[in-house]
């Protein structure tokens, strides 16, 4: 939606498409400049506050007085029958403590720092198979379907105990890649025939493992929440496929906007095939400039709150801009360069406080190891079309290429 499209005068429209895919939409300087919150549309219709200081954002985050829950009346859902759909299935990204924090902790125990660096060797084993695949069958190849979305997508399987020879790996996969879960481009429909699909997928998987437990992160949860009464069997299985969805649409886009990134900037590209020591902090980098997620943390107001000098009334919306904070040029020097060498890391790609991502150890690793897989094993590797064929989904969960034609 352009700025012009805003339904009061004065008032911004909100989401905006950003004009660089490597940086923050140019409209998140402006109103920074005049202020660390915003008064914007939203394409329902309803006003809301969006916050671009990176302090701001992160009190914000932060702040008991600021609510998750998708049922209060003002929630800014970014799209028609968002709100409905949330109440109904009750993912607890979109709830407050000490709810959210039950299905938290249940989740956080299996995504530790020590577990994630346990499943490295699974997931070089998932990367190495797509790009096998990749050199066998290509070029060209698409490299968000053939390579980022593959390596998701299947890294959430695993994860959850979904092995590829497991004959509900295509179920889940294939709902994965033909639906569309939220955002801009969702519908209410669309968002909820989404979740429905898989969730059932997911069901049937925890009956089997109920009849037949394993050693994998979905046997551990219903034999230590499920049997014993801690959550109801609706309860887990909207977690698991809201887990699993999380954890594929972010990573997926993040993994191809990365490698674009780095081909856009061939300088780059060839810092890594050199030392591969800069990996870590060039995942950190590209994470923070890239920001994918950028309107995933949408809050409401319990309390009258004062951010900066501007009062924002108890029940309004607010949205926490995480790629305008992450490009606040107070806190990132120059945040327009991708800089492996930058000092500052306090990055806020995965949120920040009690909502904060929590796979994000695993989503780390996972875009360590694929990118560079990547780098190391396909150093040729370049955009098959001109930069400007290279269409981009600005109104979906995340950011990213929608098509990534590559070639080597």
């Amino acid at each position: 939606m352009k700025e012009s499209d805003a339904r009061e005068p004065g008032r911004q429209a909100f989401p905006v498409p950003r004009g660089c895919p490597f940086a923050a939409p140019e409209s998140y300087r402006e109103w920074r400049e005049k202020g660390p919150v915003t008064r914007v549309t939203l394409p329902t219709g309803r006003a809301a506050w969006v916050v671009t200081g990176y302090h701001e954002v992160r009190a914000v985050l932060a702040d008991p007085r600021v609510s998750a829950d998708v049922r209060h009346p003002n929630f800014p859902a970014l799209v028609e029958g968002e709100q409905e759909v949330g109440a109904r299935a009750r993912p607890f990204i979109r709830m407050d403590p000490p709810e959210h924090t039950r299905f938290r902790r249940m989740l956080l125990a299996e995504m530790t720092v020590r577990k994630a660096r346990r499943m490295r060797r699974d997931i070089q084993r998932v990367v190495d198979e797509r790009v096998d695949e990749l050199l066998a069958f290509g070029p060209p190849a698409d490299l968000v379907r053939d390579f980022a979305h593959a390596v998701s997508s299947t890294v959430m399987c695993e994860l959850v105990g979904v092995r590829r020879a497991d004959p509900a790996f295509r179920r889940v996969t294939g709902t994965l890649g033909s639906q569309v879960f939220g955002g801009g481009a969702s519908t209410a429909q669309g968002a909820s025939e989404g979740i429905g699909a898989l969730s059932s997928v997911v069901d049937d998987l925890v009956a089997e493992r109920a009849a037949r437990p394993g050693e994998d992160l979905m046997s551990r949860l219903v034999a230590e929440q499920l049997t014993p009464g801690l959550v109801t069997r609706e309860e887990l299985v909207t977690t698991l496929a809201i887990l699993i969805v999380a954890g594929w649409e972010t990573t997926t886009n993040q993994i191809a906007l990365s490698v674009l990134a780095l081909l856009r900037h061939p300088g780059l590209w060839e810092r890594l095939r050199a030392d591969f020591s800069l990996l870590p902090g060039a995942v950190e980098e590209l994470l923070r400039a890239l920001s994918v997620g950028d309107s995933i943390a949408l809050r409401t107001a319990t309390e009258d709150l004062d951010i900066g000098g501007q009062v924002i009334p108890a029940g309004e919306g607010i949205i926490p801009l995480l790629a305008a904070a992450n490009h606040d040029p107070a806190v990132f020097e120059e945040p327009g360069n991708i800089d492996f060498d930058r000092a500052e890391k306090r990055h806020v790609a995965f949120s920040y406080g009690v909502h904060q991502c929590v796979g994000q150890n695993i989503a780390r690793l996972e875009l360590n190891v694929a990118v560079g897989t990547l780098v190391d094993r396909v150093p040729t590797l370049r955009s098959a079309v001109p930069w400007e064929e290279i269409r981009f989904r600005h109104d979906g969960i995340a950011f990213g290429p929608e098509r990534l034609p590559v070639t080597w």
